[in-house]
Formats: structure tokens, C-alpha cells, sequence
């Protein structure tokens, strides 16, 4: 494999030791090297041509001296219901098997592509985004990138699949309510979702238009760090951990009884109190709320959005996904018309009592409630475990990310930003709080 990670990756070009065409290269070598392999349908499609030409026009830029940032002549994938102009865009799913080539970027795809980067590959999801584990998709299930007979997680399972196997040091997912940094605690690697907005949608096959959002996937939080700050538009200032209030959150599904999960949460506490922070216990009485009504919110949506292609050709979605589409049909529009009131109450109070209240400036938890998962599993008996620490901050709209707890194969910890102007140090963004904690939480060097 020719990729380390992203900040080695891109002193290598800016030094011109690599070149963004010898790195393209490499990088579709070893996307050629998975034909055969239990990997073989990580990649969703490819233009080899096109990357190319991108990395010839990096390489002339970089040699006169128009360094763009630490994302130009990288490589990166990006999951497949995220329009890539010349591509399809399948989802994941025979409903759209013959889905023309996008005729345009998304927004999120434009501003990557301002920021320097080479998009190389269009990767593996679960159907249409719809659920936790990767192991539902038209070619198949996206098996774990160090062991083929587990789950990868999801719905972003190929984009985690690629870096977590060194083949991309940066890939892009979206995340509705885990699909980020579940497969990135399953996988060992960092997943970023940022807070609600701040990431474009446009271009974006929906899952849920209210809870949506796009994501990073990376090597570590440093990495993570550096695309973040990379990406043109978005506010990246990094606050320091001495001085900030971390909740530690406890009680209920909080409580970690996995003595792996709970051991290595207790070293990112006595890490971050040695560091300055203040280290607080918490409770979220919200949270059976908060869990209550994201599946009422995203099964409406999810099922508005596919409802003609559902009801004209249930069989060509993939069972599990049928399954949760046709738990819809009957839903009273009243039903979710309260879920959203309710979820908007939920994030004034709940933002209000933390930020203000409580003057917290992030959480940290476990991402998932296990830490592996075989390849022939119930997708059903998977979902609750996989998701149901990562809903509440995706019905709040506020930043997380998973990065691996140093020393646990297949533990997340999750860091949520609070920060935002409102309450706790307010001079920085929610991003940036969850940023630096998740870099004293895995002792990543910034030097």
C-alpha cells in the first residue's frame, strides 16, 4: 500500500518526494490489488482517466509553487450516494443498477475538488444509507478491513473500509445516525461528523433531509483535524483542552458493562485531566426521548423519498431495506409532525442545560455497545447496538467523532462538541472542542 496517512501524504507531495500522479497511481494499483480478494465490491465505480488528469493538473500547480493545503494532489474516496460528476450513482442498491452517470459534483465533491483533492473511487454503503452494519448492498456485504469474516459497520462501510486498509488516507460519508463513526470505531479508524449544516447536502442522496449529515473518515483525529481545515468555508480553529469541562456520560445505555469499553474510557478521563481539562460525570435524561423519536423522523422521510420506486417495485430493494420502508406505509402524518416538534424542543432544552447549565464544553461515551460482529448476523439484532449511542447527537445537530481508544481493538470513543458561542468557552466553534479532545483522548502528536 502506498498510503500512510494524510499529513505524511501530504508533506510527501508538497516536498515533491511524491508526486500526485506517482500517488494516484499507487492508489489505483491497490484499488486493482482488492479484484479477487473478500474486498472486491468496496468500489462502487472509478475513473481512472479522470483521476489521473486531475493529478497531472496537482502536480504542474504544485510545482509553481500553488500549494492549495493539505488536501491538494491527495487521494480520497467517496461513498456512493454522493454525486460524482461522469459517475452513477447507485446507493448501494438495484433500484437505481442503471442509474446514468451524475452530470454534475455535489457541493460537497466542489469544494474537495477546490481544496486540491483527487477523487479516486466511489465506494460501498449499506442500501441507500438505510442502516448500521455494511451488510446490506445489491454486490454484497463490505466485509471488516482486517478480518473478512466481520462486519465493517456502517452505512459508510466502504469509505472506512479504504482507509482503514491504507488505501486512501482520507474518505468522505454521510452520516444519519451513526454511519460515520460506527464503521469508524468497528474499523479503528477516526470519523468525523460535524455539526448540522456545516458540511453541504446538495448533491446528496437523502436517507433523512432533517438528520443528515456529511462526514470524514481518516486515519486519526489529527487527520481528521486537517481535512476539516482543509475544506474551503468551514470554521477549523482548534480551542486547547487545558481549561475545558468534558461530561463523562453515565446512567442507562450510557453505562459501559464491556470492561474493554469501560477501561478505555477511563483512560481518556485521566488523560484529559492530566492535560488541564475538568473531567465531570453526567446524566442525559433526554436520551429515551432523543432515541423515541429519530426512527419515527427518518422512517417518515426515508419513506416519502422512496415511495413511488417502493410501491411500484418493492422487490428490488434489498429485504431488510424493504422491511423498513413497508414499517412506514401506515404512519400517520400527526405522528410525525409531533416527532419533529419534539426533536426541535429536545435540542433547545437539552443544548440549553449542557452548554449553559452545566457549561460543558464536550461529552465523551463508547460510539457503539460492541465491538464485533459476524458477517452472517441479523442486520436487525445489529441496529440498536450499533446505533443507539450515536442518535442522540445526530437529533441534537451537534459534532462527533469516533476515534480508536488506544490499545482496544474495535473500541470507539465518542467526543461531542458543545462549544458554540452559547455557553461553556464559546470562543471557538462545537467542532474545534470536539477536535482537541479527541486529540488528547488518542495522544496524537501534532508536531
Amino acid at each position: 500500500m502506498g498510503v500512510t496517512n494524510l499529513r505524511d501524504t501530504a508533506a510527501a507531495l508538497t516536498t515533491r518526494k511524491l508526486t500526485a500522479t506517482e500517488h494516484v497511481r499507487q492508489v489505483l494499483a491497490d484499488l486493482d490489488a482488492l479484484d479477487g480478494t473478500p474486498w472486491s465490491n468496496i468500489v462502487a465505480a472509478r475513473d481512472d482517466a479522470a483521476a489521473l488528469e486531475s493529478a497531472a493538473r496537482a502536480d504542474a500547480d504544485i510545482a509553481a509553487g500553488n500549494w492549495i493545503g493539505p488536501l491538494h494532489g491527495v487521494a480520497i474516496a467517496v461513498k456512493d450516494n454522493i454525486d460524482v460528476a461522469g459517475l452513477p450513482t447507485r446507493c448501494g442498491s438495484n433500484v437505481f443498477a442503471d442509474a446514468p452517470a451524475a452530470d454534475r459534483d455535489a457541493r460537497i465533491v466542489e469544494k474537495l475538488r477546490e481544496a486540491g483533492a483527487i477523487i479516486v473511487a466511489k465506494t460501498h454503503l449499506h442500501e441507500f444509507a438505510y442502516g448500521p452494519t455494511g451488510l446490506v448492498n445489491a454486490s454484497g456485504p463490505a466485509a471488516h478491513p482486517h478480518n473478512p469474516a466481520l462486519i465493517s459497520g456502517g452505512s459508510s462501510s466502504g469509505s472506512a473500509v479504504l482507509v482503514a486498509k491504507g488505501i486512501v488516507p482520507v474518505a468522505v460519508g454521510t452520516d444519519t445516525g451513526c454511519s460515520v463513526r460506527t464503521p469508524a470505531a468497528l474499523c479503528g479508524i477516526a470519523g468525523f461528523k460535524p455539526g448540522s449544516g456545516a458540511l453541504p447536502l446538495d448533491g446528496v442522496f437523502p436517507l433523512s433531509t432533517t438528520f443528515d449529515h456529511v462526514g470524514l473518515l481518516t486515519t486519526d483525529s489529527l487527520d481528521a483535524a486537517l481535512a476539516w481545515g482543509a475544506v474551503p468555508g468551514v470554521a477549523h480553529l482548534r480551542s486547547p483542552v487545558s481549561g475545558l469541562r468534558v461530561g463523562r456520560l453515565r446512567g442507562g445505555i450510557w453505562d459501559l458493562t464491556d470492561p474493554e469499553f469501560d477501561a478505555a474510557a477511563d483512560i481518556a478521563c485521566r488523560t484529559l485531566t492530566d492535560l488541564g481539562a475538568e473531567v465531570v460525570d453526567v446524566v442525559l435524561p433526554e436520551t429515551d426521548d432523543l432515541l423515541g423519536v429519530y426512527p419515527i423522523i427518518t422512517g417518515s422521510e426515508a419513506y416519502e423519498t422512496h415511495r413511488d420506486r417502493f410501491e411500484a417495485d418493492p422487490g428490488r430493494y434489498e429485504p431488510p431495506t424493504a422491511s423498513l420502508l413497508e414499517a412506514q406505509r401506515d404512519r400517520p402524518a400527526h405522528e410525525y409532525l409531533r416527532a419533529l416538534r419534539t426533536a426541535q424542543k429536545l435540542r433547545h432544552d437539552v443544548l440549553q442545560r449542557l452548554r449553559r447549565t452545566e457549561n460543558l464544553d464536550a461529552l465523551v461515551t463508547a460510539t457503539t455497545s460492541i465491538r464485533f460482529a459476524s458477517l452472517d448476523s441479523d442486520p436487525a439484532e445489529l441496529r440498536a447496538p450499533l446505533l443507539q449511542r450515536c442518535i442522540p447527537f445526530s437529533v441534537l445537530g451537534v459534532p462527533a467523532i469516533s476515534v480508536p481508544a488506544p490499545g482496544a481493538t474495535g473500541v470507539g470513543l465518542q467526543i461531542v462538541g458543545l462549544t458554540a458561542g452559547t455557553g461553556g468557552h464559546g470562543s471557538h466553534p462545537a467542532e474545534s472542542a470536539a477536535l482537541a479532545v479527541a486529540l488528547a483522548v488518542e495522544g496524537v502528536s501534532e508536531s
